[in-house]
């Protein structure tokens, strides 16, 4: 949901995973074989029976309970009752991509190891697995994924909420109702970066029983919380707990973790016990509006470990009427990476220890924040033996809103970002604050988490068989020595990134730590070492000038050398840092 890019944001690790239903039919069918493995009395007719074994315990009507634990009923019965209705059993059928395809295959395989004699008459004509490999004829049916998750009716006009990941991909998707009502359903809209979706039925309105939101900025932990949705398919299924935290930021895909390409802010965590299926449901509050969706757990065995997350209301009421309207949701953008300022950083930069804020690492280049002047860090500190980039504006407050961290930044903005409308930001600059306007844009579709390791399609390498020294760069010309602040007349490779854990990075390289304009990218030279069609520059980083003791002032001529370095010999690479030339030993390991 951000539209900030962290690489330092803690996510909640490899253990968090999404919780919708795919493919648990497989277990009831277990758990109900159990149940009628072994026959009772009952069945066993031939077998005399006690008398005794015959009798009833007493039955009586259940008492509600008394005092504040009764009125605790009453409630949540209430709340199940006012619910269950609205709350839907989503199943879905996806086509799975399909290997091995071919047009025809002959009597033997297409070229396959031939088929033996013995098994001609068992195997269907025209199968026969190659290489490796299985292969199918064209004209099979492609294989399919079943899948189960929750949903709830957001209007009277069809429209039914879920998350992204329960109906993305799905080539059919089959809504049920708590009546048992079942109708198909239509795609309306989708968003990845929030795992919000719309789909439609078509039903009567009088059929149809909406959800109200309440406002999730406004929940605190230790508020009740009811989860309600189809876990394991089970549909109608409520569960309880609490609010354990809010304001979590989890990333979009738990599978990358910190690496994610964006971030879910203002997430709340709820111990309620929420299961594979409940993906898409509701998390309501005590008087059953809904305050989230769930979407995401943190469990090392697959299902409820006390650590659920859910979509917060206040995304979910804005996301959900653009995606009925236009099909899709465009978020605010910034434009920078960093990640929090915490003591050690804030002593790097000489700043009070108890400073907080969001430290910018890096602008994206012709972003809000490049127009606006924000300034990235500009120079490396080692901390607890780990290299990381200091220097940059601190962010402090969001319209007058003081931050503590970099997800607080991520929540803020998601909270007050509006898309063409000005953001007041509060930095400190060199020790100073000050206030900074940035104009809001909505955020590149194609916008990556992280700049890429390299800008160049390859680092700079030898050919084939030559070393790798693990670094990116361009061909230092006039117009990047100026926008670098290098003489003109300096000649060598400027290096704009690093490869984490090459010679180049172990040696102690260092590569750009600011972004070009998008004018100095049009300026740059055509030529089999261009880069005029880079995503990103980077400058401020080291520039070579010599290898061994011989200049070197293209990427070719560096190349060159490279190709005659050997495994495990030490080289020496002269570079200019800070208006200062100093040596480098980079060695080359044997592995």
């Amino acid at each position: 949901m951000g539209s900030v890019e962290s690489p330092w944001n803690r996510g909640v690790g490899p253990m968090s995973r999404r919780i919708d239903g795919w493919a648990v039919a497989g277990l009831l069918v277990v758990m109900l074989g159990l149940s009628g493995c072994r026959p009772t009395a009952a069945q066993r007719p031939d077998q005399p029976v006690p008398a005794a074994a015959v009798d009833t315990a007493p039955m009586v009507a259940p008492q509600p309970a008394s005092g504040a634990l009764g009125a605790l009923e009453t409630s949540l019965a209430g709340v199940y009752e006012k619910l269950n209705k609205s709350v839907v059993n989503i199943n879905v059928v996806a086509d799975m991509a399909r290997r091995g395809v071919v047009p025809e295959l002959d009597e033997e395989g297409a070229g396959s190891p031939a088929i033996p004699p013995a098994l001609r008459d068992y195997i269907p004509e025209g199968i026969w697995p190659g290489p490796g490999r299985g292969r199918v004829p064209r004209d099979m049916p492609p294989p399919r994924r079943f899948g189960s998750g929750s949903g709830f009716v957001w209007d009277t006009k069809g429209h039914i909420v879920t998350n992204n990941h329960v109906v993305g991909g799905a080539s059919r998707i089959t809504v049920t109702f708590a009546d048992g009502t079942q109708v198909t359903a239509t795609p309306v809209g989708a968003d990845p970066d929030s795992d919000l979706a719309v789909v439609k039925v078509d039903l009567p309105a009088d059929q149809l029983f909406p959800v109200t939101l309440a406002d999730s900025t406004q929940v605190k932990p230790g508020a009740l919380s009811i989860a309600l949705g189809n876990p394991f398919g089970l549909d109608g299924s409520m569960t309880v707990g609490f609010i354990s935290a809010v304001g979590r930021v989890v990333p979009t895909d738990p599978e990358a973790g910190p690496d994610a390409r964006y971030t879910i802010p203002d997430v709340l965590q709820t111990d309620a016990p929420i299961n594979p299926g409940n993906s898409g449901g509701v998390l309501a509050d005590g008087q059953g509006n809904v305050i989230g969706v769930p979407t995401q757990i943190v469990s090392s065995v697959g299902t409820s470990a006390g650590i659920g997350f859910a979509v917060p209301s206040a995304i979910v009421s804005k996301v959900v009427p653009a995606l009925i309207s236009t099909g899709r949701y465009e978020h605010a953008y910034l434009g920078i990476k960093g990640g929090s300022l915490v003591p050690e950083l804030a002593k790097a930069m000489k700043l009070p220890e108890n400073t907080r804020g969001a430290l910018v690492g890096e602008i994206m280049p012709d972003s809000p924040s490049d127009k606006a002047g924000l300034r990235g860090s500009d120079r490396e500190t080692e901390i607890d033996g780990e290299k990381v980039n200091v220097g940059g504006d601190v962010i402090i407050a969001l319209e007058d809103q003081p931050l503590r961290s970099f997800d607080d930044l991520v929540t803020e903005l998601a909270r007050h970002g509006v898309i063409g409308q000005p953001l007041k930001l509060t930095i400190l600059r060199d020790g100073k604050q000050q206030d900074v306007t940035v104009d809001l844009a909505a955020r590149p579709s194609n916008t990556p988490a992280s700049a890429p390791a390299t800008p160049d399609a390859e680092p700079v390498l030898g050919p084939a068989g030559g070393m790798t020294l693990g670094i990116a760069g361009l061909d230092l010309t006039a117009d990047l020595a100026e926008a670098a602040g290098l003489p003109k007349d300096l000649k060598g490779i400027l290096v704009t990134a690093i490869e984490a854990g090459s010679p180049a990075d172990k040696a102690g390289f260092r590569g750009g730590d600011r972004s070009a304009d998008a004018d100095l990218l049009k300026r740059l030279p055509e030529g089999p070492d261009a880069a005029a069609q880079l995503q990103a520059v980077r400058l401020g980083g080291d520039v070579i000038t010599a290898f061994n003791g011989e200049p070197v002032t293209t990427l070719a001529e560096l190349r060159a050398k490279l190709a005659k370095v050997t495994v495990g010999s030490t080289v020496k690479v002269t570079v200019l840092r800070a208006g200062e030339k100093m040596d480098l030993e980079v060695v080359f390991p044997n592995t």
